[in-house]
């Protein structure tokens, strides 16, 4: 059973969503803490600017906090203190309510008027409310009766003017007739009914002028902040997963037209495994991405793939060509031989046999190097092995080699049979095509070691230079198969030097005739190995 994620486009999608989904979740936290702080600004900014405006209202500077203007509604809370935390004002909502000093702020830094000052000679706000549950007052009521409380005790009041205007004088409270510049924020809860509020409240201090410290305390409801704040989480919230559905959708999509080439090439490679034929190409996208390369890769892995079936079905055609011949002659003589013995050429029958095991070593040869057969890494003495190789076959050669060494010859890593065949089947060619000469000569060229053998014969055309190293071939068709061999002395020369990392080549010699150039990379500097 095929797995939920087993396919490339399931998994892109997975992750799209999830990167999505974590990106949206962050900014959802950051939009909705900015807008938080913005709104919580905002209420605090109103509360200041309500607290400025009630304690610098004409009324709060003469002491006539009975005509003060207040708000009469719960979204707006204000209340006036006075230093002794008496209640000297209060709206609507808090009418009948003990000083917000009870719960205010924590008291302002150093150098700062702070918003409750207190002496010890002032009675408490809980004694001050009882004076004025007593004579009468509510503490402050909004813009009807009330609005002022305390005002039977104006003599020790009036008595006390100048020791509060001296000691909130000491303490960094206005001076007569202002409004503090500093302002207190906090955020308080206040019951109202049977809920509590949040309200965003701002503390600032005046001083009347006749010297009288008071502090207002303005309050705005944050339940609109928070209405939007609600608000606008569910519908993120809401929209989240829609958004996280088109985003699949759309990476589904995507995904699904990105690989539509990939899967026309895996379907084209299925149907080229299954029939056979290399002759066939995957289909190449007019884009130029990585599916193009991906593309074109394929059909020259094919190229290639094709190139060398058809290689070795030739390579097994002429095999079994070139062994038919001596396997014939060797059956017809023996054959002979069954029914006339005194007949029998031992001579021809050992050329035959000798031939055929050339042919099958060559054979055996060539399939060892088309496998990846790595040569040796011994060091090897170039011209020590070309001097051995010469004077080995120096008593069967019709025509002697001329040798030609530079100095300090450098060495070559590989396999010493390898290349000495290699030498060998040069010089079997050049044997058969020279007419008095042959040269072999070794030399340095940069990093390289060229050996070069040339005779003076006839030569090879141009166009049939390339031709000499394939399988099987005899440029010249008249030459009989003994004379002329097989056709793969040259074909297995080159081989066996690019295995050994260098290149075998053919050009005119200076007398004519053919020119062979082997050239091999010299052995690296430092290089180990035994010394063959």
């Amino acid at each position: 059973m095929p797995r939920p994620l087993a396919s490339v486009r399931a998994r892109a999608a997975l992750a799209a969503t999830l990167v999505v989904s974590f990106a949206l979740v962050v900014t959802g936290i950051a939009v909705i803490a900015v807008l938080r702080h913005n709104l919580t600004d905002r209420a605090a900014l109103e509360s200041e600017v309500a607290a400025r405006t009630v304690a610098g209202a004409q009324a709060a500077l003469t002491g006539d906090f009975t005509a003060l203007d207040l708000p009469d509604d719960r979204d707006r809370l204000v209340q006036v203190v006075d230093s002794g935390g008496r209640v000297l004002a209060a709206g609507d909502a808090l009418h009948g309510r003990g000083a917000l000093t009870n719960f205010a702020p924590a008291p302002a830094p150093t150098g700062t008027p702070s918003t409750t000052p207190t002496r010890s000679d002032v009675p408490t706000a809980t004694s001050t409310g009882d004076d004025d549950d007593d004579s009468g007052d509510d503490h402050g009521g909004g813009r009807g009766s009330g609005r002022g409380s305390g005002r039977g005790g104006d003599e020790s009041d009036d008595t006390r003017t100048e020791d509060t205007s001296s000691d909130d004088t000491a303490t960094g409270a206005p001076a007569r007739g202002k409004v503090s510049t500093d302002v207190d924020h906090e955020k308080l809860a206040v019951r109202l009914g049977d809920r509590s509020h949040d309200y965003g409240f701002a503390a600032v201090q005046g001083t009347t002028y006749d010297g009288r410290t008071y502090t207002v305390y303005a309050g705005t409801s944050l339940a609109d902040e928070q209405a939007t704040l609600d608000q606008v989480t569910r519908t993120m919230l809401a929209a989240l997963p829609f958004l996280l559905l088109v985003v699949a959708g759309v990476t589904w999509l995507v995904t699904r037209r990105a690989l539509r080439p990939v899967e026309g090439i895996r379907a084209e490679m299925a149907a080229i495994t299954g029939s056979g034929d290399l002759t066939r190409r995957v289909p190449v996208p007019r884009s130029r991405d990585e599916i193009g390369r991906l593309a074109r890769t394929t059909n020259q892995t094919l190229a290639a793939l094709e190139q060398s079936v058809e290689r070795q079905h030739r390579f097994v055609a002429d095999a079994s060509h070139e062994l038919r011949s001596p396997i014939a002659s060797l059956r017809t003589q023996i054959e002979v031989a069954d029914q006339h013995p005194g007949l029998l050429d031992t001579g021809d029958l050992h050329h035959d046999v000798v031939r055929l095991q050339h042919l099958a070593a060559d054979l055996l040869l060539l399939a060892r190097l088309d496998a990846g057969e790595q040569p040796g890494h011994a060091l090897l003495d170039l011209t020590a092995l070309v001097r051995e190789e010469v004077a080995r076959r120096a008593p069967t050669d019709r025509v002697t080699p001329e040798m030609v060494a530079d100095e300090a010859v450098p060495q070559v890593l590989g396999s010493r049979g390898q290349l000495a065949r290699v030498l060998g089947n040069l010089l079997d060619n050049a044997q058969r095509h020279t007419a008095t000469a042959i040269t072999v000569a070794l030399a340095r060229a940069g990093e390289d070691v060229v050996l070069t053998v040339a005779d003076d014969g006839h030569g090879i055309a141009p166009a049939d230079r390339p031709r000499v190293f394939e399988r099987f071939v005899r440029l010249d068709e008249a030459r009989s198969r003994d004379d002329g061999g097989a056709g793969l002395g040259l074909a297995i020369a080159r081989d066996v030097v690019r295995n050994h990392g260098g290149d075998l080549t053919v050009t005119e010699a200076p007398s004519g005739g053919a020119a062979f150039l082997v050239t091999l990379p010299r052995a690296p500097h430092g290089t180990g190995g035994a010394h063959t």
